[in-house]
């Protein structure tokens, strides 16, 4: 008589481990992946806040003018309206040539226990902001009224 052998169809431990292996890498790739798209975000999103907090600064400076703004002497200063706190400074240095000043604005806040800055840099007039602003119709800048 012949013996009958049986097999068992299925998985043995090698194979179990090593798919188990290839799963628990894939996993800790996809989190860590998933942990710096997460942290470039937030960067970014402090980034955009200084910047905004640069835009705000240089429209105060226009809208005072460079002349009274450097007078008020208020050249640097805390931002705690943004997460997180941000400190600005202003640099304004004379030109010699028509009354321009280059203005430097500088942003730097703490990621953790490493500092990052955002700086811009820009020509301001000092001969003082508009006196006086009219309403028209259009026609004087040289274009005709349509009848």
């Amino acid at each position: 008589m012949r013996m009958m052998t049986m097999r068992h169809s299925g998985f043995n431990l090698v194979e179990t481990l090593v798919a188990t292996m290839i799963l628990s890498g894939a996993a800790l790739t996809l989190g860590a992946i998933g942990t710096n798209a997460l942290s470039s975000t937030r960067l970014h999103r402090h980034y955009e806040a200084a910047a905004s907090l640069i835009d705000r600064q240089l429209n105060l400076i226009d809208y005072a003018g460079i002349d009274q703004f450097i007078e008020a002497g208020e050249m640097e200063g805390l931002c705690e309206d943004f997460e997180p706190a941000c400190k600005w400074s202003v640099t304004t240095e004379y030109q010699n040539v028509d009354n321009l000043y280059l203005v430097t604005i500088t942003a730097m806040w703490l990621e953790g226990s490493r500092p990052y800055s955002i700086m811009a840099q820009t020509m301001l007039d000092g001969s003082g902001s508009v006196v006086g602003a009219g309403t028209g119709t259009g026609t004087e800048s040289g274009g005709q009224e349509a009848r």
